[in-house]
């Protein structure tokens, strides 16, 4: 089922925490709502949900307007960040529980229960209590819960937010392989980029209550529409026009203008040329997978330069010496 959102915006007294958004959900499509904390996201997951209602706009489901329509008339299924659990209850119980207040026949209830108790890979959980599970496995039974009655949307408000990063990650590469087999239309909030990246199909960056772009994971990193869009997603170093080391943009511009440049895209090298500009290796640093360097300008400016292993061993460059900088491409916004 499909999602339409069109022109919809909240107040909360004077905050506006949804301002005039429109945004498609394509039926069978995993889509991120994807902003800091105060940009609306979660209150525009909700308005979808209907547990708030929206102060102008209309919000339409499969075709249909439901902006006054119940929760329960909406057919949606809803996952918290704390799970939302009941602590008395079984797995089983739990997962039940909506097919129950429903007086769905017991045998279809009980098919049901072991279906999904397979499909979010929880087979012999099923007797044990919530303060038994893990976070993650926890996590994962509120979402048997919210699927028990087929619902035609999912919704996850950071679902994966009271979850180490460990866990996050191996429930991020879960949740992608649930969506590919359910094919339920889901839509989460995230202030995670790379969870963003890596999860969804399409990505909703908000901003201050507003939509700031739309677009595949690919075309939100490599085209950037905005500032804040670039700033947010990814890593990125803001320099002043005239700093030395980018290149020609082929925009006429004013030397006070901002330039963004991702840090992938810095190149060092040893030996001094035309094109690099000198900088001081201020302070290295192992991630593991790669290596950041850290470097001064002669300006003054800083600079953060990832370097994959083998290139930083190539280079065998140190704290303190100079090298040479330059970049492979920037961006500025006109």
């Amino acid at each position: 089922m499909g999602i339409a959102v069109e022109n919809v915006s909240k107040f909360y007294g004077s905050f506006h925490a949804v301002d005039s958004v429109s945004l498609d959900v394509k039926t069978g499509s995993l889509v991120a709502l994807l902003g800091p904390s105060g940009s609306g996201k979660s209150t525009l997951l909700r308005m979808i949900a209907g547990l708030e209602q929206p102060d102008s706009g209309e919000i339409w489901l499969d075709g249909e307007n439901a902006t006054h329509k119940s929760v329960q008339k909406r057919q949606l299924g809803f996952v918290f960040q704390h799970y939302a659990l009941f602590k008395h209850l079984t797995v089983r119980q739990n997962i039940a529980f909506p097919l129950e207040i429903r007086k769905f026949p017991k045998s279809k209830t009980k098919h049901r229960v072991e279906e999904l108790l397979s499909l979010v890979q929880l087979q012999g959980f099923g007797d044990r209590y919530p303060s038994q599970l893990s976070g993650g496995q926890r996590q994962r039974v509120a979402l048997a819960r919210s699927l028990a009655v087929e619902p035609r949307i999912l919704l996850l408000d950071e679902p994966f937010g009271a979850l180490d990063a460990k866990v996050r990650k191996e429930l991020r590469t879960w949740l992608r392989q649930l969506h590919d087999t359910v094919h339920v239309t889901t839509v989460f909030v995230t202030h995670d980029q790379e969870e963003a990246m890596e999860v969804s199909d399409r990505i909703v960056v908000m901003n201050k209550g507003r939509v700031e772009q739309v677009g595949t994971p690919a075309e939100i990193y490599d085209q950037p529409a905005t500032p804040f869009v670039m700033s947010f997603v990814g890593p990125v170093n803001v320099l002043p026009r005239n700093a030395g080391i980018l290149p020609d943009l082929g925009v006429a511009t004013q030397t006070s203008e901002r330039v963004f440049l991702r840090p992938h895209d810095v190149v060092i090298q040893t030996n001094s040329d035309d094109d690099g500009a000198p900088a001081k290796v201020s302070r290295i640093v192992n991630l593991g997978w790669e290596i950041r360097v850290e470097l001064v300008l002669q300006s003054g400016e800083t600079v953060n330069a990832y370097l994959s292993r083998d290139r930083f061993n190539q280079l065998n460059i140190k704290e303190e010496e100079l090298v040479y900088v330059k970049s492979r491409q920037a961006k500025i916004f006109v």
